[in-house]
């Protein structure tokens, strides 16, 4: 086992594997950018070495200050959390260069995963069902022939990065022309690459995710399923696990799928196959994420694996001590992302209790939310024996969540809790946008 890893992220993720490490006995790493020098992810870390400014591509983004600093501070891996450079083959390759362990997949899976293109070619000769869709399009010109044959209306999606980024829905001919400047430019500068391709448009539909684990002595492991379907801009808001929408035949299915897209590519470490449902119940894979979820918590208390701990321990090269029949979902989870809509000092903080309440964040009161970074400021988890009992829990959880002088969307998530559409669990992906919602 490791003794000493580095976390090459922030905020409440870097706090979530601090914890992890802790709990395990290994000695955690922090890096920081000069916006984060007071942040408590540097507080709690054991060490911590400032590796830049405040601009992600001088901190965060940068794989060499990151590896500078593992060698360094002398760890044995690097655990790169979610966004920034988990999905890296960059960081990874560099790990595997100075052996140092990268707390993942090989950088090989993160080559073919990472191109959405590639990972569809290779999912189709697995015999997983995908969506209708194109190659790569080098042009408008090309993407206008496609989408005559594919159909309107479709979706002109990034090859590279994740996160809902570069992504454009087309309803028309007319709005092909400007949707494709914009999604080529969103991806530039998300992921230093534009290229696009289109889907069909499926819709409405069910966002569903099946998360997995994988070591390498061959065994491959669910861990259930996520329903995500409240999004707005095709970034989640809301999850819940189980899904209402998902019988016990259909999750079976979506496990057998799962799996074989991880034996396809000699899958490692923690992985999320992310799949449409349609109305008519058929399935259609959509992507692979080669990391660690945000909402991976709610799989934690529905299956009571700590997800972050066995990623360490696969890393480390230590074999899944269960299998898929040890499996057992037992009551409900719910996840609420808390955003904040505004910058600034956050001038009263506090935090709901009660059991099976779980509030992941890196807020205290008088910190200074920073400019520079993702809007996600915490993630509200519950746990009840029945769904009807989490939304409750939920409901009271959130009216106790207060975080005063930046303004959040606490209140909007009250408002999806308390819908009668989602109470109902027959909920779809248009769930914002019927509500006047983008």
């Amino acid at each position: 086992m490791f003794s000493k890893i580095l976390i090459a992220n922030r905020g409440e993720i870097a706090i979530r594997i601090i914890r992890a490490c802790k709990e395990m006995g290994i000695a955690s790493v922090a890096v920081y950018s000069e916006a984060d020098k007071s942040a408590m992810h540097v507080a709690l870390a054991d060490e911590s070495v400032c590796i830049g400014a405040a601009a992600p591509s001088e901190s965060y983004l940068n794989a060499e200050r990151i590896i500078s600093a593992a060698i360094a501070t002398g760890v044995q891996a690097i655990h790169p959390g979610y966004g920034f450079l988990s999905e890296s083959t960059r960081l990874a390759d560099l790990c595997e260069k100075n052996r140092i362990a990268f707390i993942g997949p090989k950088s090989d899976i993160l080559a073919k995963m990472g191109d959405k293109i590639s990972a569809r070619q290779i999912m189709s000769k697995a015999g997983l069902p995908i969506i209708p869709g194109t190659e790569m399009l080098p042009n408008v010109k090309e993407a206008s022939k496609a989408a005559d044959d594919i159909g309107y209306p479709l979706l002109l999606k990034a090859r590279a990065g994740g996160g809902g980024k570069g992504i454009r829905r087309v309803d028309s001919p007319e709005e092909l022309e400007s949707a494709f400047s914009i999604a080529t430019q969103e991806a530039l500068a998300a992921f230093g690459d534009g290229a696009l391709y289109i889907e069909k448009l499926i819709y409405p539909t069910k966002h569903i995710e099946v998360q997995l684990l994988a070591d390498e002595y061959g065994s491959i492991v669910c861990l259930g399923e996520r329903e995500c379907s409240i999004q707005r801009k095709n970034q989640k808001l809301l999850e819940e696990a189980p899904s209402t929408a998902v019988s016990e035949k259909l999750r079976k299915k979506l496990y057998e799928v799962s799996k074989k897209a991880a034996k396809a590519v000699n899958y490692l470490n923690a992985g999320t196959l992310e799949f449409l449902l349609d109305k008519s119940g058929n399935i259609y894979f959509m992507e692979m994420n080669v990391r660690l979820q945000v909402e991976h918590g709610i799989t934690e208390q529905v299956t009571g694996i700590d997800i972050v701990k066995w990623q360490i321990r696969i890393a480390a090269g230590v074999k899944l001590d269960f299998k898929q029949e040890d499996v057992v979902l037992t009551g409900h989870s719910i996840e609420c992302r808390i955003n904040a809509m505004t910058v600034g000092k956050v001038a009263f903080f506090h935090v709901p209790g009660g059991p099976e309440v779980r509030f992941d964040t890196a807020l205290w009161t008088s910190y200074v939310i920073p400019v520079h970074y993702d809007a996600l400021v915490g993630k509200l988890m519950v746990h009840a024996s029945t769904r009807e009992e989490a939304i409750r829990k939920m409901h009271a959880a959130l009216c106790e969540l207060v975080i005063d002088g930046v303004q959040n969307n606490i209140d909007d998530q009250l408002e999806y809790i308390s819908d009668p559409e989602f109470q109902s669990g027959d909920y779809y992906t248009d769930f914002i946008q019927k509500r006047g919602g983008e």
